[in-house]
């Protein structure tokens, strides 16, 4: 589930998951810290009305570390979906 916050060169810890809201769509978490054997960082970013936790919380957060660690960001793809999302009409019903 975690294909979107790979991070190259970087081993990081993870954890995914998924909360269900009763009131839209379920909210994505992501928990991590990184790098593996000597942690500098460590993240959690929740995602209200986005789904799953691997579709979002997990690749913003791969993104803020391989930032926060690298001080660029080489996946402009992944990024660039990012900044494109909206999720303020899925929390709406």
């Amino acid at each position: 589930t975690g294909a979107f916050s790979v991070i190259p060169g970087i081993a990081m810890a993870g954890k995914t998951g998924t909360v269900q809201n009763p009131h839209g769509e379920n909210h994505s978490v992501f928990i991590a810290f990184a790098p593996l054997d000597n942690p500098k960082i460590a993240i959690s970013v929740i995602v209200e009305n986005s789904g799953y936790g691997s579709l979002w919380a997990a690749p913003i957060a791969s993104l803020m570390i391989e930032k926060y660690l690298n001080r660029i960001i080489q996946r402009p793809e992944f990024e660039r979906r990012i900044l494109e999302a909206n999720f303020l009409n899925a929390g709406i019903q």
